[in-house]
């Protein structure tokens, strides 16, 4: 009977050997991880500290991915849940401890460091890290496609950078708690870090998990609550609670995105590469609260190019891989095609704001190099309370639900016989509605200039076609911001096409 009484005050947390600390009597809520921040930020900032071996913390890439976690010791694997949990080893880039609880509904228990969940391959320094170092991060299974397909849905590794799944994809683009100074060319950004987290045990029958966290950093501590739903498009409803520690920030990049971009159909010098594209995303859409959508495609250069969007309200922006053509990559190893697109939606009234499109040079697909976020106008006031949420969208196709005739595809290529002027090509999809040829609404900043604007309709690819001629004007190698958009009536049927031409 005791043993009985036990469990129920307990919630039904589940010892194991090792793993957990003794369970505290806590009810795990925003608000009550919003009072932890709060303490947090009214001290200075403290770095997580790391108390582990050297032979760990200087972990090469190799040596790392030599660790391995062990599937059986996944928690709740044994217990029929919707959910298994299993966590990153510490060492090589993920130093920074990351302290993991579990919570039910009356009680939290800290998760203790286990060697034991670890196959550790050729590595020789197991039993030497300490119970209360923390790991990596972690990740979560789900069965998406069966009763016994566990697969990888989430996972929670380094900073505050977070990556999800939906049915048959890959993993591509990521998100991040938050984004400070990010593409700034004279301030150094700053990373913020996922510190703690509280992670809900699942429910049987609810396909749904609750998890809390800590972001901390020098500018910042916050508090933040991810509501889980698995599926064919996975979505988690974000809320946050921030506390800034001073108003130093230049740029507050609320939702931020972080993707890769080497090259693609629109990039004029493509490297020495067998296969045509290379990127996890090809293109920002944005969604503005005068429903006008911005469909900006990526193309980065030897500089670094920071855009803004400025507007009243946003409903929507996001980093997407419209392009699902196999054929596009030929890439056997690296599915760019089953990798998903990442919309944001903000819940509840965000104000004036600009979106921002940061895309840093790069050489190779190793590195993620695009970011994108909302940095509103009127920033938080230090140790006030500033809230704010959205939902996440981790899909293939989210923005059929709702965005006007799109961009398919853009192309540049020099004109023969005069290698200083271009030739844009952008195909936008073809709306069965409209029986006439639409106009082409372009504009140009001062620095170029767009001439013999053409539109035509593309029976073979069912889209209509925008030509145009584009060149600098002379003396001048300024970057030059291009739009387009198809109207009839008057009246626009698609996209904005917006672009940032390099001379």
């Amino acid at each position: 009977m005791a043993t009985f009484r036990l469990i129920v005050l307990l919630g039904c947390l589940v010892f194991r050997p090792g793993a957990f600390a003794q369970p505290v009597q806590m009810h795990v809520t925003l608000e009550e991880i919003a009072r932890k921040a709060r303490e947090r930020a009214e001290k200075p900032f403290q770095p997580p500290k790391s108390d582990l071996p050297r032979e760990v913390r200087e972990l090469n890439y190799d040596s790392y991915r030599e660790i391995h976690f062990r599937h059986d010791k996944a928690l709740w694997a044994k217990e029929a849940l919707p959910f298994r949990l299993e966590f990153f080893h510490p060492g090589y880039l993920y130093t920074t401890p990351v302290q993991i609880h579990e919570f039910t509904a009356t009680h939290a228990q800290p998760i203790r460091f286990v060697d034991d969940f670890f196959d550790y391959g050729k590595n020789k320094f197991a039993k030497k890290i300490p119970a209360d170092a923390g790991y990596a991060g972690f990740k979560l299974s789900f069965p998406l496609s069966g009763p016994e397909s566990w697969e990888e849905v989430a996972s929670f590794l380094g900073a505050s950078y977070f990556r999800m799944l939906g049915q048959n994809q890959r993993y591509g683009a990521s998100a991040r708690g938050l984004a400070i100074d990010s593409g700034e060319p004279d301030v150094k950004e700053e990373f913020p870090t996922f510190t703690d987290w509280w992670i809900g045990k699942p429910e049987k029958g609810l396909n749904t998990l609750r998890l809390y966290a800590i972001l901390d950093s020098p500018s910042c501590a916050g508090a933040y609550e991810f509501l889980f739903r698995p599926g064919a498009t996975t979505v988690a409803d974000v809320s946050v609670v921030l506390f800034m520690r001073t108003n130093a920030a230049k740029t507050l990049g609320l939702a931020p995105l972080t993707s890769m971009f080497w090259f693609g159909e629109n990039s004029e010098n493509k490297p020495n590469d067998y296969r045509a594209e290379v990127h996890d995303s090809d293109g920002l859409l944005i969604r503005s609260g005068e429903e006008e959508f911005i469909w900006c495609p990526l193309n980065p250069s030897a500089a670094l190019r920071h855009q803004t969007y400025p507007m009243t309200a946003c409903r929507g922006f996001g980093l997407l891989q419209r392009d699902r053509a196999f054929s596009h990559y030929e890439d056997m190893f690296n599915l760019y095609q089953k990798v998903p697109s990442v919309w944001v939606e903000p819940r509840g009234n965000w104000s004036d704001g600009e979106v921002h499109l940061v895309e840093l040079p790069t050489k190779s697909e190793a590195e993620d190099n695009i970011v994108a976020f909302w940095n509103p106008k009127e920033k938080p006031t230090p140790m006030q309370p500033y809230r704010f949420a959205y939902t996440l969208y981790w899909s293939e196709r989210h923005d059929e639900k709702f965005a006007p005739s799109k961009v398919l595809q853009t192309r540049i290529g020099a004109i023969p016989g005069a290698p200083e002027k271009r030739q844009v090509m952008i195909d936008f999809a073809w709306k069965e509605n409209i029986a006439e040829t639409p106009v082409a609404k372009t504009d140009c900043t001062e620095s170029a200039t767009v001439t013999d604007v053409q539109v035509f309709k593309n029976e073979l690819s069912r889209s209509w076609r925008v030509i145009f001629n584009l060149a600098a004007k002379k003396g001048n190698s300024e970057s030059a911001r291009l739009s387009c958009t198809l109207t009839a009536a008057n009246k626009p049927i698609s996209e904005t096409w917006s672009y940032l031409w390099n001379p």
